[in-house]
């Protein structure tokens, strides 16, 4: 089969096409992306960027989401919603409540809130138990958080975290968020918690008002989203096959799958 086409010398330019790569174009075409829901457990040091990244080059899709970022430093789970019908949905995924098994290193606080900041202020304070759980009964409930200056939380157009690379701290309005705060161990100094928490919670914010009310600092040092919704850190692709040199496609892409809206 041959095909003409206008050349800009007003020639007709003859191209050879057969038959077979035609069909097989066309197939091309309008074969659909890949639709649903990829849970992956983020491991640590990769950036959520990094994982949507990876997804786009393996499953060979554009259009990915997600219900949530995670810091590098923090593991666990990343919804990623895959293909245009699914990120669509991502509003109704980023509302969902979270819960994350989280460390606090006490005594030290940073310009970041966590582990990745330059640190501001130590002490050698060393709170007891009873003063741990009388400060942590105050982070229960609907409370103000106020955002760190180290996120992409944006005021007046601008990120929150830009201003902060230029060296500026500016007045940030708080917000009402929900906690239920729970204990699971401590050993100065480091505090170990189970958060649950509404969306817009900043687990390093937390971290760093914890250190505060106690008077010795604190920064966020390990963080694990443990759930996200209703879907389990359990349920999740481990994250480090997305970085191997010859990835499982078929494993992948058998991961996902389409919920009942």
């Amino acid at each position: 089969m041959s095909i003409c086409v206008s050349s800009s010398s007003s020639k007709k330019l003859v191209v050879s096409v057969s038959r077979e790569a035609m069909i097989n174009r066309l197939a091309d075409s309008i074969t659909p992306d890949p639709q649903g829901i990829l849970l992956i457990d983020k491991p640590i040091g990769k950036t959520s960027f990094s994982l949507v990244a990876a997804l786009r080059r393996i499953l060979g899709v554009r259009k990915i989401g997600h219900a949530g970022t995670l810091d590098p430093f923090a593991t666990g789970v990343m919804v990623l919603l895959i293909g245009r019908n699914m990120t669509k949905l991502s509003d109704r995924f980023l509302c969902e409540d979270k819960e994350y098994l989280a460390q606090v290193h006490l005594g030290e606080a940073t310009d970041t809130y966590d582990c990745e900041g330059t640190i501001t202020f130590q002490s050698p304070l060393v709170p007891t138990p009873s003063e741990i759980k009388a400060i942590i009964q105050e982070f229960q409930g609907e409370i103000q958080q106020i955002p760190p200056m180290h996120s992409a939380k944006k005021v007046n157009g601008k990120k929150l975290y830009e201003l902060a690379r230029q060296g500026k701290v500016i007045e940030r309005q708080p917000a009402k968020v929900t906690l239920q705060v729970e204990i699971l161990d401590y050993h100065y100094p480091y505090l170990n918690l189970r958060v649950k928490c509404s969306k817009g919670t900043y687990i390093r914010s937390l971290a760093d008002d914890i250190g505060k009310k106690l008077g010795c600092g604190a920064h966020l040092s390990n963080l694990k989203r443990t759930r996200s919704g209703p879907f389990k850190v359990e349920d999740c692709l481990d994250g480090s096959q997305l970085f191997i040199a010859s990835p499982d496609t078929q494993e992948i892409s058998k991961a996902l799958f389409y919920p009942a809206l």
